[in-house]
């Protein structure tokens, strides 16, 4: 008859485990959303460091950043100074969407991962057209990077 006075009280605890189980998976995919999800902002926010340092005369760049903005700011070079006025408004307008990406994808909407990555894959095939394997390379590894988040959220 004690086992059975013991039994509600264990199956009480483990009822319990099990909640806080399921919170802590929760937890965990959340942050790995968020974590998939940021990739996103360094896209936006390295692109927009690439352009300025062309602008300044810089001869180097981020390969995690966008090959669009690359274009962008190579026929900025040959418009002259309202070229810097149009590279900034252009690509901070892109820089912009992917920090959107960000920030709806660091929420958990698996819409901002689909839609994100998609443009940034269609960004990897501007850096195979000018041979730049090193960047694709690095596409690669963000968008699997980014769809590991996109796996995560609910």
């Amino acid at each position: 008859m004690a086992s059975t006075g013991m039994a509600p009280v264990q199956a009480s605890e483990r009822a319990q485990q099990v909640d806080q189980r399921a919170a802590v998976a929760k937890m965990v995919s959340a942050a790995r959303a968020r974590a998939g999800g940021k990739w996103f902002y360094w896209i936006a926010a390295l692109s927009m460091v690439n352009s300025l340092a062309v602008m300044a005369g810089g001869n180097f760049h981020f390969i995690v950043g966008l090959g669009v903005t690359s274009v962008v700011d190579a026929m900025a070079r040959q418009a002259g100074s309202l070229g810097n006025v149009l590279d900034i408004v252009i690509n901070g307008f892109v820089s912009a969407v992917f920090a959107l990406f960000g920030y709806f994808a660091a929420k958990a909407q698996k819409w901002a991962f689909v839609v994100g990555m998609g443009l940034y894959a269609l960004d990897g095939l501007l850096l195979w057209g000018a041979k730049d394997f090193l960047g694709m390379g690095f596409h690669a590894y963000a968008l699997f990077a980014i769809y590991r988040g996109f796996q995560a959220a609910d």
